[in-house]
Formats: C-alpha cells, structure tokens, sequence
C-alpha cells in the first residue's frame, strides 16, 4: 500500500483489526513463502556475514570513565552526558508504585529524546519482494556483527553530530520520489532500561534503481525467517521491524473479541498508579560510582560501563561510549494455545517505569531470573517457572538473540514460544494477563501499544509459521 500503515488516532477510536485485502499485504506474503532469494541462497548468508566480519577491523574493549573522549559525569548532578549536548545521557530514576515484588526502587536510566530512524528497503527481484539487510557492528553485541535493517540510525548520527561520514541509503527513508512508504509508525524501545525511547519503524518500497554495497545484501522474508532461528544474527532493530510488516490480517475467531481487548489494556492502566520521575544520577540510591562501573553492591541487575570501539565500516571509525551490561541472561517467552483451532499467545499488561504509558503488551514472561532467585515460590512472577522447565515437546521455538547493541553490552535474551501446559488450558489467566490472537497481536503493535520484546516474539512467529509449516496469520 502506498500509505502510511500506522495512523495517529488512539486505537480506541476505531477498530482494533479490520481485514487488509491490499495488494501490499499479499506481497509480503509472497515473500514470505520464498525460502530462497534472487541475489544469494540462504544457506550462505552465515558465510556472508564472516566474511564481512574479515573485511573489516573491529574491536571493542572496556575502559575506565576517565577514559571517555568526550562524556564526563556533571559537577552537579552527576549525569554521564556527551559535551555536545546530543546523543544520549545516563541519569537517575526514582519510580513508586509499581507492582510485584520491588514496587519502590530508583536506578540509572538512558534518557535519549531524540528520535531515530529503523528503516529496511524493499525492492522486487523476480517478482518478489527482498529485503535490503545491513552487515552492522554494534559494540554491544557479543558477535558484534548481525544483520540489521538498511538504516539505523539515531538523529545525532543522520544529521552529523558525530562528524562522521554520511548514512547509507538515508535519502529512500526522507522523502525521495522513487520511493514510497509501506509501513511507519514510533515504536517504543526497553522501557526498563531507557526513559520514554522510541524509534521510527519505516519500511519503503524503492521504485528504482537501488546502488549495491559490499555490506549490504538482499533476502526475501522467507530467507530472513530461517535466519531467525540462528542465535545472535538478525538484531534486535531488524526483529521490531519486521514486526510491522502489513501482512494480511484474516480476522479469525478470537476468544475475546476485539473490543474487550481494549477494555482490558485500559483498564490495565487505569488500575496501576506508578510514578516515575527523573532524578541525579548522584542521589540514586543503592547505585555506587566507580572508576570503571556504576553499579550495586549486591551485583544484582545490570551495571553502567565505558567501552572504547573500532569499526572500519561504520560512518566512524572510532569512538568511546557508555554502555548498559545487564547481568545474566534473560527469558521471553510467550505460552501459546490453539483455541477453536486458532493460535493464541498469553499476553502480559507489562508495567515499565520508562514507557510514555507506563503499560504496554508485552509477553508471558520476560524476566533475568537470577534477579528472582532468592524469593519465595509464591512470589515468583506468574508462569516464570512454567517456562523454564517445559519439556523440549512443549518449545515450538527457540533462540539467544541479542538486545540493542548500541546501548546495551552483552545484553541476552532467550526467546521462546511454549505450548501452555494441557493441564492448565482451562484456566483464566491472573489479573494483568489475556489471551490474544496474533492478529491482535499484529494489530496492537500497529497501534503502538506492544513493548520491543513482544513485537520481537511476534517477528519470531512469524518465523516459526513460514518455516514449520503452521498455518500463518500472515498468508
């Protein structure tokens, strides 16, 4: 479609789905079904992305605060900020009210207003739709290099700020004629780690001729689904991305119609009274400043770190930064279940002190459970434990992919989609949990109300129906 995909009004203005009988959405459908493409064989993008890797240098290592070229802690306020005024700054956040177990804390938050541009180029070979991925180093990834959309890009970055060399194909995602808009909306991003963050997700068909790159190669979706099923190779930009592919939306039977899933998030966030305000990053309690980390005492969550990077084919080619390092690996999960012969995911009313709504869709589960070790059973968060030790039967899909490299370092999560437990099928779900379609699902991320790790889930069932053969809610 030759629109925008997202529109501004607020969803409960109009209705949450309607059937999307356009010629776009039977495109990437089509494209979808492709599991090979015209320019390269899935099979090889593996060997594709090592290659990129030896062609270029990269190295990434820690560095004390002192070192920071650029960043300094204010007199004041203590806030890790860039002289420049731009990018991004580490501040405090003092947030009351919230709930489960840790209802009232404060902790080190990444406040970046501005707004950046996710952004893939479509294009037709041979009559169907590829996908234009990007070989990208982030300096927070483990593996450094994955595969990420066209274009990303903060604004700092696209409109030079960091003195560096032009961004890539950024002239398709700004108004060129030869191109036009399939998808655009603002999503939010990590709403535990970053305050009121969010990210334009654009796709763009290009009407024209495109000029290659060495580090940058076309796939269909059906390649980019099987690339999914890889650890650590397509990032967590690309994942949101793809979430917000209009694919066709067939309206199935849902156990709770459309309208009662609106009444429901309202009143999700009616109900919750959670106050989240900036503070010093000086005064945060429990947070203690060193020469290498800001970090707790008890070395739970996550600590705030200095890296210092190379990147011989980013706009530059050298820079020091601060980085966010969660501690221990995380799980999402969705549980899934066939109801009336229609798939189903378990959705969470998720509370996040740094989303502009304070809740949004998010999944089942999504916790570091080392954070949860020590607390008794029935103060465990609902279904964490499910997930953890479901039988291999029960997994219909399975994965380690990395979070936002650019701001978060070794940041992990394993993603899952579990099959719910038969014996428990009956069940109604706790306060602050329904089950949805993925239609509905689909639909909500276009309304901005679903958080960046369950419209990550969502790219990955798509994935599991393109390549498992399960009847997709994208056909």
């Amino acid at each position: 479609m030759s629109q925008p995909a997202a529109a501004a009004l607020p969803p409960g203005e109009r209705p949450l789905r309607g059937r999307r009988e356009s010629a776009s959405a039977a495109r990437f459908g089509r494209s979808a079904a492709a599991p090979e493409g015209a320019r390269i064989r899935t099979a090889d993008v593996v060997d594709w992305l090592a290659g990129r890797a030896r062609a270029n240098r990269f190295r990434v290592e820690r560095i004390p605060f002192a070192a920071l070229d650029g960043w300094s802690f204010d007199e004041g306020t203590g806030n890790l900020g860039h002289r420049s005024g731009r990018f991004f700054t580490i501040e405090g956040l003092s947030v009351r009210g919230a709930p489960g177990p840790f209802g009232d804390w404060q902790q080190p938050i990444i406040n970046q207003p501005e707004i950046g541009i996710l952004g893939m180029l479509v294009k037709e070979f041979d009559g169907v739709l590829h996908f234009l991925m990007q070989a990208k180093m982030e300096p927070g990834n483990s593996n450094l290099l994955q595969l990420s959309p066209t274009v990303q890009a903060t604004r700092s970055n696209y409109t030079g700020v960091h003195r560096g060399a032009p961004v890539r194909y950024l002239d398709f995602f700004t108004g060129r004629d030869d191109s036009r808009v399939l998808s655009d909306s603002l999503q939010s991003e990590h709403g535990s780690w970053f305050y009121r963050k969010r990210n334009r997700n654009m796709i763009v068909e290009a009407l024209g001729d495109v000029p290659d790159h060495g580090d940058h190669l076309w796939l269909t979706l059906g390649q980019i689904a099987r690339l999914l099923h890889h650890d650590n190779l397509v990032n967590m930009d690309s994942r949101t991305v793809l979430s917000c592919v209009p694919f066709l939306d067939t309206g199935e039977d849902a156990l709770h119609p459309d309208a009662e899933v609106l009444d429901w998030l309202t009143a999700e966030r009616s109900r919750h009274d959670v106050v989240a305000r900036r503070i010093p990053l000086a005064g945060t309690d429990g947070w203690r400043r060193g020469t290498h980390t800001v970090s707790r005492d008890d070395g739970r969550f996550f600590s705030i770190v200095a890296v210092g990077v190379e990147a011989g084919n980013r706009e530059v080619s050298g820079w020091t930064q601060p980085l966010l390092e969660p501690h221990g690996l995380g799980v999402t999960a969705f549980l899934t279940q066939r109801l009336a012969g229609v798939l189903h995911v378990l959705a969470h009313a998720r509370v996040e002190a740094g989303f502009c709504d304070v809740v949004e869709v998010g999944p089942t589960v999504q916790y570091t459970p080392g954070n949860y070790a020590l607390l008794p059973a029935g103060t465990r968060p609902p279904y964490l434990d499910e997930v953890l030790t479901a039988a291999p039967g029960r997994i219909r899909y399975e994965a380690v992919h990395s979070e936002e490299g650019g701001r978060f370092l070794n940041a992990e999560s394993r993603y899952l989609l579990v099959d719910a437990d038969p014996l428990r099928a009956g069940e109604e779900p706790p306060p602050g949990y329904q089950w949805i379609t993925t239609g509905q699902l689909a639909a909500l991320t276009r309304h901005r109300q679903v958080n960046v790790q369950a419209r990550t889930l969502l790219s990955l069932l798509y994935a599991a129906e393109a390549t498992d053969g399960v009847r997709a809610a994208a056909r």
